[in-house]
């Protein structure tokens, strides 16, 4: 198990340095049932800031919200975009007006994969009505603001952390954590069966 944790660890540092793939490559690669997640991507277009979904979270000790807007494409899909990080109090966009980005932009970050279910039972159920999410459900994200699921890419990308106007969001906020503790675990299984015997 050690050597498995630790090439996964070494796919997953290798693959986030990479150069970044265009979004047309990201979906060849999915079209094809290949791992999109982690990648460095990019894509261009305009963010339809009146669709943007809120979803709960902490960054770096701080309780908020990452903010979630569909890029609208030259083509006419959709790719939800992780704009980031915005304080409890800064959920709603007049305040923090300068940062919604009304042009046409080229974002890049990291491709994330969709969740197939809620991850735990202990996870809250998304409050469409409240538009507060506690798991990134691609198609109630999708469903609750009416864009055509057919035309939404089947993946998200975590924006990285180029500035934005007025400082929100603050992107970049990909958690990219592999806990490698075997070390401690085998001293604490062998320390307790000690013990037992």
């Amino acid at each position: 198990r050690l050597a498995w944790k630790e090439a996964l660890m070494a796919t997953l540092n290798a693959r986030i340095h990479a150069p970044a793939l265009s979004l047309e490559a990201m979906q060849a690669l999915a079209a094809k049932g290949e791992d999109v997640d982690y990648r460095p991507m990019q894509a261009t277009g305009r963010f339809d800031n009146s669709r943007e979904r809120h979803f709960l979270a902490t960054w770096r000790g701080e309780s908020g919200f990452y903010i979630y807007t569909p890029l609208m494409l030259a083509d006419g899909h959709a790719l939800w975009v992780n704009r980031g990080f915005v304080p409890y109090e800064n959920k709603e966009p007049e305040m923090r007006v300068l940062g919604q980005l009304t042009d046409v932009v080229t974002v890049k970050g990291l491709a994330r994969a969709r969740l197939s279910e809620k991850p735990s039972f202990l996870v809250p159920d998304n409050d469409l009505k409240k538009n507060v999410f506690y798991w990134k459900d691609l198609d109630a994200m999708t469903s609750s603001t009416g864009l055509d699921p057919a035309l939404v890419v089947p993946f998200f990308l975590d924006a990285d952390a180029t500035p934005n106007p007025a400082g929100f969001p603050i992107g970049g906020v990909t958690m990219i954590d592999l806990p490698n503790n075997h070390l401690q675990y085998a001293v604490t299984w062998y320390g307790l069966a000690a013990a037992l015997a």
